[in-house]
């Protein structure tokens, strides 16, 4: 079956669901990694995207947002010229509730008689004015701010960028 659209679940409904150890079956996070680049080195700027509207983001979009920003960082940098760290973790477990279609599905579904759903994916809870990503550069501040331009292309949410200097 394919993954249903992100907008069926950008709004924040409900209390989280996040005890997953009382959640038999929860889907994997597909984020590879939170920190790339290189995370050794202290860099004299930060770029920072931040989300201007509460929403939830699947797991699959902020991937689609990290690949993204890595690979503009990347090519416009070097593997060793920055670091980006991912702040928000797909916490919450989404539900859905499942209905059968085609022939015979009249016996088959229940309709909305005990609709607690089936556990489809995680998504990661925002805040309004929250940080989402962080990039640290040296000299590569406008290419850091295109990759965040790019990513965020990848999210439910409007982002706006923040560029300060670090102590």
């Amino acid at each position: 079956m394919p993954q249903k659209p992100g907008s069926m679940y950008r709004e924040v409904k409900g209390q989280p669901y996040t005890r997953k150890e009382y959640i038999g079956g929860v889907p994997h996070v597909r984020v590879g990694q939170f920190t790339m680049g290189n995370r050794t080195r202290d860099f004299d700027n930060e770029v920072t995207l931040i989300a201007e509207e509460k929403c939830q983001i699947k797991d699959a979009a902020l991937e689609a947002a990290r690949v993204t920003l890595t690979r503009v960082l990347t090519k416009g940098l070097g593997e060793d010229n920055f670091k980006a760290k991912i702040l928000i973790y797909p916490h919450h477990v989404l539900r859905e509730n499942k209905q059968a279609t085609g022939a015979g599905a009249d016996r088959l579904s229940e309709g909305m008689r005990r609709s607690f759903g089936k556990k489809v994916g995680n998504a990661a809870r925002v805040n309004q004015d929250q940080e989402i990503v962080k990039i640290w550069v040296d000299d590569g501040v406008e290419v850091a701010k295109e990759a965040l331009r790019k990513a965020s292309m990848k999210l439910p949410t409007p982002c706006r960028k923040k560029t300060e200097k670090v102590e």
